[in-house]
């Protein structure tokens, strides 16, 4: 096949088998191991927030600039999972491709989107508490600061069907990130898969679940240290709201819009 496409790289079908395989394996990994890759994942996830938090926060920058350097500084998340191994949710919506071909069942499909979750919860909220305690923020005259509340902020208070399709959105890309990377057969391919749509969904202010389980938090911890106007909106509650429609939305454009169309395309057994 790769003499057909003229690349040194797996073929559109044999990403599908390979993302089949995987999921198969993703979901009968022992629960221990499973949940340590997850709280890794959102560990990892929040430093490529944190890396997006940082480089935005330059006021010198054009719009545009910010927006793209931003991306590119927020892809170290995923690279990070793909490259030195971790579990991360909405990654793990492809495995709706293991489900459709009836390798793996619902529960297994349910219990693993379940401990990933909670796991990538745990160890985004870890990195928060890191960062507080660190005075990262206060980096550039507290500038870091600001930008971490304004974007806080800015999720928590989106309206329910924004977020939900903003999250959509965002996972259509993560999880073609991800299926891209699952064709390179070097580090130096996976890294190169995953900049270019992770970057995209980023400048495109996209709805990312796992990442807003950093953003939002560190916000609402940052609010009673720096002044912001309209920081006092920043609750608990808030963020809940912003996760439900975000989470929901990544599962859409994740488990569907991709894995499930590549398991009719190519995985799908002709009928009789």
């Amino acid at each position: 096949m790769a003499e057909i496409f003229g690349f040194d790289c797996y073929s559109p079908k044999e990403i599908a088998e390979r993302v089949e395989t995987v999921g198969v394996t993703k979901a009968r990994l022992p629960l221990s191991s499973l949940f340590i890759l997850g709280v890794l994942a959102g560990g990892f996830i929040g430093l490529g927030a944190l890396y997006f938090t940082l480089v935005t926060s330059d006021a010198q920058l054009t719009f545009t600039a910010s927006r793209l350097l931003g991306g590119v500084a927020f892809s170290l998340g995923l690279v990070l999972v793909v490259v030195a191994g971790a579990e991360l949710f909405t990654g793990n919506n492809l495995l709706v491709m293991a489900w459709a071909s009836k390798r793996i069942t619902s529960g297994e499909l349910a219990i693993n989107w379940t401990v990933v979750y909670l796991a990538n919860f745990l160890g985004a909220l870890g990195l928060v508490a890191l960062v507080y305690l660190s005075g990262h923020w206060r980096m550039n005259d507290g500038a870091v600061g600001v930008n971490a509340v304004n974007i806080a902020l800015a999720k928590a208070t989106l309206p329910f069907w924004e977020a939900f399709f903003k999250g959509i959105l965002c996972n259509i890309l993560v999880c073609l990130a991800v299926w891209l990377a699952l064709a390179g057969r070097s580090v130096a391919d996976k890294i190169l898969a995953i900049v270019f749509p992770i970057s995209a969904f980023v400048a495109a202010g996209f709805e990312h679940s796992v990442a807003n389980m950093y953003f939002i938090p560190l916000g609402i911890l940052l609010k009673d240290r720096i002044v912001v106007n309209g920081s006092e909106q920043l609750s608990w509650s808030g963020f809940l709201a912003n996760l439900l429609p975000v989470t929901i939305g990544n599962i859409i454009g994740g488990g569907l819009m991709v894995a499930l169309v590549y398991y009719l395309v190519y995985r799908r057994q002709p009928e009789g």
